[in-house]
């Protein structure tokens, strides 16, 4: 059973493969896939920013 990686989590990931993508003795194969990796976290952390999001906004209506 892995455990879900929080926003933070995404969010460091992503910066982590940015580094990694700013070396240029990089492969250009490796760096396609470390692109596509760090798009995939940014897009999973970006779900769940849009899902806290909507939850906060069913807070505040729940309130009115």
């Amino acid at each position: 059973m892995s455990k879900e990686e929080s926003f933070e989590d995404k969010i460091t990931n992503a910066k982590a493969i940015l580094e990694k993508l700013m070396d240029p003795a990089l492969p250009m194969n490796e760096s396609v896939k470390a692109y596509e990796a760090g798009m995939s976290e940014l897009k999973t952390a970006e779900k769940m920013l849009e899902q806290a999001q909507l939850q906060i906004q069913i807070i505040k209506n729940q309130d009115q």
